[in-house]
């Protein structure tokens, strides 16, 4: 009826007519179906062909009427399709945030400072420890990771409470300088460090900071307002003999006063806590502020405003008690504590008794 160029078979060859799906069912004798023809034709010729459809008066030997019930484009809804998912891509990107350029950067860079570390018998250390005359010393790998970040390569940690041998023979080779902690950890790791190594200088961090969370330009002060070990004993020295009758005068008038509301509501805790590893801190009215894992407690009370009370199942140590006075905590109540004396209130389970 249109010619060869419209020709139903030749436009199925050339695939511009796709593949005719059929439908039949059969009620009482009668046939009845459902095609379905899909086109890439234009929409002039698609119309065409699809009016032509319903000139059909046989199938085979058998008579029959064809009604176009629609012609839809397919593409259209396709479109749609895809707009509305970009939509929802789009959307779930902004509520997730952009990666901040730089931030990205500086994650690099320090992934990999953090990648030059390595260990000398065990120890963390720094990339030319063995290549430099001089070494520094510090406490944790912590502190090795930050001094390598500002392109100091030369440190060694001790990591614990003892000396390790290894860092007294190698401080017997190299000029050696310790570099620690502002805190009661870092003043009592110094004195190990005296006792056992053969330091030549000492710098020590600004009072209640960690040699791990200075800044550059503090990292860099301390190390040059470093002073001779000698020069540090004979200060040490001088400062005692001023210091003790204050100190013991302080002591004496000293005295850490607990309410019975208060030990019920420590031992109560506690005994809730043993075997969880977990740490309650309160506020000055025993509010709970917040419940967290012992590992994060020291990173946790940094944030946190007015804590009055820790209550934990672990140890009380000196760093934890370094930090409960920055932070003006009352209370430190663990499962067990060091000989610690301290203007706070330390208690241990065996305290609460």
């Amino acid at each position: 009826m249109l010619g060869p160029d419209l020709d139903l078979r030749e436009l199925q060859r050339t695939g511009r007519i796709g593949r005719i799906e059929v439908n039949i069912r059969s009620d009482k004798g009668n046939s009845y179906g459902e095609l379905i023809i899909p086109s890439s034709l234009d929409s002039t010729e698609t119309a065409l062909i699809a009016a032509t459809l319903e000139t059909i008066e046989r199938v085979g030997p058998c008579t029959a009427k064809i009604i176009l019930k629609s012609v839809e484009d397919t593409r259209e809804m396709k479109r749609k399709f895809v707009v509305d998912k970009a939509k929802t891509i789009l959307k779930d990107l902004l509520e997730k945030g952009l990666p901040d350029t730089s931030k990205i950067t500086e994650d690099i860079k320090e992934e990999i400072k953090t990648h030059e570390i390595t260990a000398y018998k065990g120890l963390p250390c720094g990339p030319n420890l063995l290549d430099s005359d001089e070494i520094v010393i510090v406490e944790g790998r912590a502190d090795v990771v930050n001094l390598i970040k500002y392109g100091i390569k030369n440190a060694i940690a001790i990591e614990g409470s003892s000396i390790p041998q290894t860092i007294a023979e190698l401080s017997k080779e190299k000029i050696t300088t310790a570099f620690v902690d502002g805190d009661r950890g870092g003043d009592l790791n110094l004195k190990g460090l005296i006792e056992t190594t053969d330091l030549d200088y000492i710098a020590v961090a600004p009072p209640g900071k960690e040699v791990e969370e200075l800044s550059k330009k503090e990292v860099f002060k301390c190390l040059r307002d470093k002073i001779s070990s000698s020069q540090f004993k004979l200060e040490k020295m001088n400062e005692a003999k001023k210091e003790r009758p204050k100190i013991e005068q302080k002591y004496k008038k000293r005295e850490i006063s607990i309410t019975e509301d208060q030990k019920k509501i420590f031992k109560k805790t506690l005994e809730e806590l043993i075997g969880t590893r977990a740490a309650c801190i309160f506020d000055s009215t025993f509010n709970l502020l917040g419940k967290v894992p012992v590992k994060e407690l020291i990173n946790t009370l940094k944030t946190v405003e007015n804590p009055y009370a820790v209550i934990f199942d672990g140890r009380v140590d000196y760093k934890l008690e370094s930090i409960a006075k920055r932070k003006d905590i009352k209370f430190l109540v663990g499962m067990e504590k060091e000989n610690i004396r301290s203007s706070i209130g330390i208690l241990s389970k065996e305290d609460l008794k």
